[in-house]
């Protein structure tokens, strides 16, 4: 059954879960609200999302080097309580994001730190493709989406597959993690540099 965007918007805002968590739960009860809610909440989801409005100033900044020196990754983690940023599970957290973020280069955390105007051109491109390679107008803005969906899922760090395991992304990871500590967690920064690579 296809999920409406005001369906997953109104799942979104009474649970606060993210946009693909919502998704997830509506097909998995077939667009039923109540069962969507109770699927959320069986994960954790909710109740993660739900911490997320408290103040998340203590942390780490883990600095990890790959590959003899040839890329180093620098990620701020960020939680409530210095008991939480002391524990094995966010250290290992942040540890698996720098390892992440070495081996697969997002450019933003989240989908929404993504540029409107960048956006905007991957569409356009995406667009042009499809006119030169003769697709029917009338196809052509699923294309795009399709296109604008695969580059987030390539640059954006939460929606990228874990590359320890490719059935779970870098959201599934963090919200295991945001569930068992039952604090805020917020990756508040991260830089990714690389040797012989010219800076921005």
């Amino acid at each position: 059954m296809a999920i409406s965007t005001e369906q997953i918007k109104q799942l979104r805002e009474a649970t606060g879960a993210g946009i693909l968590d919502c998704r997830k739960a509506l097909e998995q009860a077939n667009g039923d609200y109540e069962k969507a809610v109770d699927f959320l909440r069986e994960k954790g989801l909710a109740q993660a999302a739900k911490r997320s409005d408290k103040t998340a100033s203590e942390g780490m900044i883990e600095v990890y080097s790959h590959g003899k020196g040839r890329v180093a990754v620098v990620v701020e983690l960020n939680c409530e309580s210095d008991f939480v940023a002391r524990e094995e599970s966010f250290r290992s957290l942040a540890h698996e994001l720098a390892l992440q973020i070495a081996a697969s280069s997002p450019r933003w955390i989240k989908e929404e730190d993504i540029p409107a105007e960048e956006l905007k051109r991957e569409g356009d491109i995406a667009a042009a493709r499809a006119r030169e390679d003769g697709k029917p107008e009338a196809i052509i803005p699923r294309i795009v989406e399709g296109a604008l969906n695969k580059f987030k899922d390539e640059s954006v760090l939460m929606r990228q597959k874990y590359v320890r395991d490719e059935s779970q992304t870098i959201q599934d990871l963090f919200n295991q993690v945001v569930v068992t500590l039952k604090e805020n967690i917020v990756i508040r920064r991260f830089v990714r540099w690389e040797l012989g690579e010219a800076s921005n």
